[in-house]
């Protein structure tokens, strides 16, 4: 959904999150046009199977659930991923590492709330990467 509405400019209320979809945009970033190709996962891949979806990517946003502390705890194990295989040696792409973004989904729905901003925060700071909390 977070896809799409970057996409469209749209919320989609009736979305499948175990579809896996490659989407592929065009937007001007800093003066720039840039091609997107946006690979939305359907969350549910092996050990395998991410591992060639993390080689396959430049950049990262890796998204939880503030209602669900289980993909919150799935964070760090992929953020710990990208890092491992970006800064392997088969990579031919030089040492530098992806862009990565963690961002915390649904912080409308603060009833159901299991992950608190500030566990998003700590987080953050532990990885040093940029954290945001969005609906």
């Amino acid at each position: 959904a977070l896809t799409v509405r970057f996409i469209t400019r749209r919320f989609i209320g009736d979305y499948d999150p175990t579809l896996e979809m490659i989407y592929r945009h065009m937007a001007v970033v800093d003066g720039e046009m840039v091609h997107f190709e946006i690979l939305d996962t359907a969350g549910q891949e092996d050990s395998l199977q991410i591992e060639e979806k993390i080689k396959w990517g430049d950049g990262f946003a890796v998204v939880y659930s503030v209602t669900d502390r289980c993909s919150f705890d799935e964070v760090m194990r992929l953020c710990f991923l990208i890092n491992h295989i970006h800064s392997s040696p088969k990579r031919s792409s030089g040492s530098e590492q992806p862009p990565v973004v963690i961002v915390g989904n649904k912080k409308d729905l603060q009833f159901d709330r299991m992950v608190s901003t500030e566990d998003g925060e700590n987080l953050s700071k532990a990885l040093k990467l940029p954290f945001y909390e969005i609906s």
